[in-house]
């Protein structure tokens, strides 16, 4: 049985997700690794050979600025690249090229978390362990990378898995990265430590949750590591400031390397690019005006009388979303999300805007009352109103609108407006006629 937590979490996220470019970040080569044969994408530049220099992406600087604006930060006037220094086999220069002292930008806030930075960088090479060896692709090394830093706000693992979708959403909607976990392209990691209840100072060190996969599968790893850290320090213990792994099939953390501090990595300016002042300052090719967060698309779906499950649909799917869009005054907006998101006449993303709407039309006038089929209605809505009637009969134009609209209500809008009006006309005079006959 867990014991009551008597420490409070302290937890800081950080984000890597890949850049939806064509290039990589410093060179020409594909951007796309997932799926290529292994090192079938790479060149002198991403392989750091000799003699080669890199090349900066305008498009991934732009994109890393869209989002630290949709992020709310402040924006750089002046950034720049820098040396991170550490040996590792995935990193074929011995160095990243990231950004530390200058990132794009700083001081941000998303779902009510202080975002304290937002920079760019290249992403490494990937370690493959097999057979007993470990191999090395560097498809993905220099691929552009962007990474968010989150304050450490969080005490709670639901709300962590919360703010993590949200900003997926977000990621997805602004098309700066694919955020697919599976693929590699949006990697999670989070800095965990506790201190006593009551206490605001933070605690001395940080455990780093290293390359999570899931947003469930980080859940559960900040519940044990919780549970493992509140254990060693109710023992009088310290706990070690390192990097841990998750291990789903155990259900446990697991120490992988002492983790590092910022001093360790000797930042110095990357001295093959100049500053990023140029490309801060040049008008964007991409706009954010546009572009809606996850909460305000929200609230604009709420206001057209979406159903919530139906906004949760669009939220989570960018290209039924820009269907719906398409189709939004075409179609009323609480059917058009019906047709879409329950699939009514078919895959909405195989059948395109045209299509849908052609069916949809074929539908509706099937299913427009007209002959027999509307007098009998319209009879019974004569019956049912004889005062109306009677002021239509004595010249009161008005009561023949209000008819109408009792004939449309009954018919759940099936019913042409024009023929609707005619019918009532003949019906109310063919009464009158036999009425003075009598």
């Amino acid at each position: 049985m867990k014991k009551p937590i008597s420490y409070q979490p302290v937890i800081g996220l950080e984000v890597h997700t890949q850049v939806k470019t064509k290039s990589k970040m410093f060179c020409g080569c594909p951007a796309d690794p997932f799926g290529r044969e292994p090192n079938s994408s790479t060149c002198p530049v991403c392989l750091a050979l000799p003699g080669a220099l890199p090349v900066p992406n305008e498009v991934a600087i732009q994109k890393t600025t869209q989002l630290a604006k949709a992020l709310h930060c402040r924006l750089a006037e002046f950034s720049q690249f820098e040396r991170k220094n550490y040996f590792y086999p995935d990193l074929p220069k011995g160095f990243q090229i990231s950004q530390y002292a200058h990132p794009v930008g700083e001081t941000g806030d998303f779902e009510g978390t202080t975002v304290r930075r937002v920079h760019l960088e290249e992403d490494t090479g990937k370690l493959i362990h097999e057979g007993g060896e470990s191999l090395v692709d560097f498809n993905r090394s220099g691929v552009p990378l962007i990474e968010i830093v989150t304050e450490p706000e969080f005490s709670d693992p639901v709300a962590v898995t919360k703010f993590l979708k949200e900003l997926r959403t977000l990621l997805i909607h602004l098309e700066i990265s694919d955020a697919d976990m599976e693929e590699g392209s949006l990697r999670l990691e989070a800095n965990i430590s506790l201190r006593r209840l009551g206490e605001k100072e933070l605690p001395k060190y940080k455990v780093e949750l290293k390359n999570i996969n899931s947003f469930a599968f980080l859940e559960k790893a900040l519940g044990v590591e919780i549970q493992r850290q509140q254990e060693l320090l109710e023992k009088g213990e310290e706990v070690v400031q390192e990097t841990r792994g998750y291990n789903e099939k155990q259900g446990v953390t697991v120490s992988q390397r002492r983790k590092e501090e910022a001093f360790d990595y000797r930042y110095f300016p990357e001295p093959d690019l100049p500053p990023l002042k140029a490309i801060l300052a040049k008008p964007p090719e991409i706009s954010t005006k546009e572009i809606k967060t996850p909460s305000e698309l929200r609230e604009a779906l709420r206001d057209l009388g979406i159903p919530t499950q139906y906004i949760e649909a669009f939220i989570t799917n960018l290209d039924l979303l820009h269907v719906f869009q398409e189709l939004n005054g075409e179609i009323p907006s609480k059917e058009a999300a019906n047709i879409l998101v329950n699939k009514r006449f078919g895959d909405p993303l195989k059948l395109g805007k045209e299509k849908i709407l052609s069916l949809y039309r074929q539908k509706q006038a099937k299913e427009v009352l007209s002959g027999e089929a509307l007098a009998a209605i319209t009879e019974k809505i004569l019956l049912d109103n004889p005062a109306a009637v009677s002021d239509y009969v004595q010249g009161k134009p008005n009561a023949l609108q209000f008819l109408l609209g009792q004939l449309m209500r009954a018919t759940d809008g099936k019913a042409d407006p024009r023929e609707g009006r005619e019918t009532l006309e003949k019906l109310i005079h063919a009464g009158t006629s036999t009425t003075d006959k009598n």
